[in-house]
């Protein structure tokens, strides 16, 4: 049997609101203030269709040192929802393809930072999957389409060498794009990773929305947060105080996690950590024990029952129940 999870509705902000559409550039320069038709469509319900018989939840385990550890078999998980132990009926690790939404800031504030976000996309790529696919999203006064999944890696590296950052931050509007892309994205498997200061100043949704729109999308998502390592009272604007919180509740909702980057030069170091884990991942499935239809949030638990090491568990936190 199959149900809809259903999205919440934004803010119509005294606009019509219509299908996303984007003229993409065709040279290879990317500019914040170059024109570019975007029209980003309102959260309003679209259903994600899931199998409610079978709830199916990725699983991330890494240790001390954020390292994936990839051969845990099935005994040493254990699954609860709402608190109630459930019997873990499907259990799979495997290197399938992913199709990834990379979410690039190119907004004044990165102005420091590009040659090392430049080097964490590169990265990012070498430790990929051959088989992966993308879309690259760039992130400045609005969200620009860079690039789509059917482009070599190249193409987008070279589109990506000669942008120029500018304007301010709309983050959670690229973010959404993010994900409104992959609904249609070739593979199963759908993830997002973005690399931000975390800030954001100029979009239509705000922080709320998008943590509804990942809690209830199949988007595991993953942030480098770049940051200065100076005292919080010497930041400048609220966005620089507040942007690792806010890319750690993103992240966090979906399932997966930021890893901030105090020290510039572990940027590329990170972006080729979450690579490799995000290739890494446990998925366990299950019947649940009261399967009620009420439309509520139903919250998930996983544990190790044996945790060898201090190995840490990153698992998506819940989903929600199909209506009665």
């Amino acid at each position: 049997m199959t149900t809809a999870l259903m999205m919440p509705v934004a803010r119509a902000q005294g606009q019509s609101i219509d299908t996303p559409h984007i003229v993409p550039r065709h040279d290879t320069q990317i500019s914040a203030y170059m024109p570019v038709e975007v029209t980003l469509p309102a959260l309003r319900p679209r259903p994600m269709r899931v199998d409610v018989n079978l709830v199916l939840v990725p699983v991330t385990v890494v240790d001390s040192t954020s390292r994936p550890v990839i051969d845990l078999p099935q005994q040493y998980f254990s699954l609860l929802e709402g608190g109630v132990p459930q019997k873990i009926q499907f259990f799979s690790r495997e290197d399938a393809p992913i199709s990834v939404a990379l979410i690039l800031d190119f907004s004044g504030s990165m102005g420091d930072k590009i040659e090392y976000e430049m080097q964490a996309v590169e990265q990012f790529f070498q430790n990929a999957n051959p088989a992966d696919d993308y879309y690259v999203i760039a992130v400045s006064d609005r969200p620009t389409l860079v690039a789509e999944s059917s482009q070599s890696i190249d193409a987008i590296e070279n589109q990506l060498a000669s942008a120029e950052p500018r304007g301010m931050t709309a983050l959670y509007d690229s973010i959404y794009l993010g994900v409104n892309k992959l609904r249609t994205a070739r593979y199963k498997r759908r993830a997002m990773v973005i690399v931000s200061d975390g800030g954001d100043n100029h979009s239509r949704y705000n922080l709320k929305e998008i943590k509804s729109l990942l809690a209830e999308s199949d988007v595991l998502t993953y942030s480098i947060g770049i940051f200065d390592d100076i005292p919080v009272p010497l930041f400048k604007t609220i966005e620089e105080r507040l942007g690792r919180k806010w890319l750690d509740d993103v992240t966090r909702v979906s399932g997966g996690r930021n890893i901030p980057a105090d020290d510039r030069k572990q940027i590329p170091v990170i972006a080729a950590l979450i690579s490799r884990e995000m290739r890494s991942q446990y998925v366990l499935g299950y019947r649940p024990a009261d399967p009620k239809y009420d439309g509520k949030w139903r919250k998930i638990s996983v544990k190790l029952a044996e945790n060898p090491g201090q190995l840490h568990v990153h698992f998506k936190e819940g989903y929600v129940a199909p209506g009665p």
